[in-house]
């Protein structure tokens, strides 16, 4: 019988939610164990917590995009969302969501309104960079496991689940999303910029001795006891926060797993921030570190 042909009153079969077990069994009768393991299909477990820190600067134009992306995810989620003393107008669309959310919770019986979805919001009152934005958003989560997103739609947030994937089977600790493993699109941009991301990449897997592809992603995904031992000893404020964080992982000896991600990069009339004394930092940072703790 068709949605059609249904009677009125008549509820219709209710559709498993993506990654959850009924969705998984059903997958692993039709198409089997190995094609299920091969195409990356697996169950994410219904009480996981996934924390999704995003560091916002001047993102008015793209934050509402981002934020209806990552609440699309199927997953458990809690969006920790840390302005870094916005300019242009990104503060106030931050105070009307967090008012809204608080309607919201209070109109729904409290917090528990919004399982899947609810927000965290926090303000720095003097900008400091993405690195002390992250640190700040480190420092708020309660998921089980962490993801770093940035607000500007370069990166996608529907391919969480798939990086997700070794360290929900227990192979990994952290897992980097690389945009040039070459499966996933990628828009050509800068060419100067990927040679400098390769150098910088490289000097690090020197240092750290990881076969990294793409040391500077925005995508690092960790284990929660991962968060905790490592988020106290950050120190980088702007974008050394990368190899810094990875030459301590690197440390400390954690299985780092890389996944492939899409990338559609911005230029910079579109708002994209990094520049080449960002590099400068990053290459000092990936020597001071990579020496020592």
């Amino acid at each position: 019988m068709s949605d059609r042909d249904s009677k009125p009153g008549e509820s219709l079969p209710r559709e498993p939610l993506p990654h959850s077990q009924e969705w998984f069994d059903a997958l692993r009768k039709i198409l089997g164990e190995a094609a299920c393991r091969q195409l990356g299909l697996y169950m994410i477990p219904n009480e996981l917590l996934l924390s999704v820190v995003i560091p916002v600067y001047n993102e008015r134009a793209t934050l509402q995009g981002l934020l209806d992306r990552v609440k699309q995810v199927p997953i458990r989620k809690e969006i920790v969302l840390v302005d870094d003393c916005s300019q242009d107008g990104t503060r106030d669309l931050l105070k009307r969501l967090e008012d809204e959310q608080r309607e919201q919770e209070g109109a729904g019986g409290g917090s528990d309104a919004l399982p899947n979805n609810r927000m965290t919001f926090v303000y720095h009152e003097k900008n400091q960079g993405k690195g002390a934005a992250v640190r700040t958003g480190f420092g708020a989560v309660q998921g089980d496991f962490i993801i770093i997103q940035d607000a500007d739609l370069e990166y996608d947030p529907s391919e969480y689940p798939r990086l997700l994937h070794p360290i929900v089977e227990g192979k990994a600790d952290v897992v980097f999303g690389s945009r040039f493993l070459g499966d996933q699109p990628h828009r050509v941009l800068y060419f100067w910029h990927y040679l400098g991301n390769r150098f910088l990449t490289t000097m690090s897997n020197c240092f750290t001795n990881l076969n990294l592809t793409d040391m500077e992603t925005c995508y690092k995904v960790c284990s929660r006891e991962v968060i905790d031992e490592i988020a106290p000893l950050l120190k980088q404020n702007r974008f050394g926060f990368e190899p810094e964080f990875t030459s301590r992982i690197a440390r400390r000896r954690y299985r780092v797993f890389e996944m492939s991600c899409s990338y559609s990069g911005r230029t910079y009339e579109q708002g994209k921030k990094i520049g080449w004394r960002d590099g400068f930092s990053a290459l000092w940072c990936i020597v001071r570190y990579g020496l020592a703790d």
